[in-house]
């Protein structure tokens, strides 16, 4: 299996896509579609992304990429069932972030990526420590905030998606440079919906 995942599919702009990449490909785009859609089938397929991404990235030396898919599928177990139980027993309402929030996820942020530039620069062979950490970071926050719908969790994954694909056609993932140029007008689509849900919740309960 692992041996199939490496081989290659096919040649995109003169480097080799292999299937893993592909496979990648698929399931991330229709993972953030679902998000979008705030469908609960988004973290089940999620998580099949995260599995053939340990595999991409360890192999193109992202070893924080490659780590961070665990940390995708602990925090995807534990969205799934927030989305799934709801609150007070009805389902789950786009909510925005609050003050207090902003102020603990900036510390995690600032403080996650200098611990983690540090950590990968001395222990890990990656050539892009900063960048690879700062990604991590970013991706992690929003999917908390994914976990909890908070709408503005489409911020921080159009800042992620910003960096990330510079820096996978910089590794030579071009397939997944495109699919993050993908994602981006995914997290504009979904930043749109979940405002919309977000509005339309608070125009309800002011009703109510």
């Amino acid at each position: 299996m692992l041996t199939f995942l490496n081989s290659t599919a096919f040649t995109a702009f003169g480097a080799p896509t292999t299937w893993a990449e592909v496979i990648g490909f698929v399931t991330g785009a229709w993972c953030v579609y679902l998000v979008g859609r705030q469908s609960l089938w988004n973290w089940p397929i999620g998580i099949a992304n995260n599995l053939v991404w340990i595999l991409l990235f360890a192999t193109a030396g992202l070893y924080a990429d490659s780590g961070l898919q665990v940390v995708y599928i602990a925090l995807a177990l534990w969205g799934w069932s927030n989305w799934a139980r709801g609150r007070d027993g009805g389902a789950l309402h786009v909510t925005s972030t609050r003050a207090g929030e902003w102020a603990m996820l900036a510390a995690i942020g600032v403080g996650g990526t200098v611990a983690l530039t540090v950590l990968l620069d001395t222990a890990t062979g990656s050539t892009v420590p900063f960048w690879d950490a700062v990604t991590t970071v970013l991706s992690l926050l929003a999917t908390w905030g994914q976990a909890k719908k908070k709408w503005e969790s489409w911020l921080l994954w159009i800042a992620a998606d910003l960096i990330y694909i510079p820096l996978y056609f910089h590794k030579g993932l071009t397939l997944t440079a495109l699919l993050y140029a993908g994602f981006l007008l995914l997290c504009v689509r979904g930043l749109l919906a979940w405002r919309r849900s977000r509005v339309a919740a608070t125009d309800y309960a002011a009703v109510a």
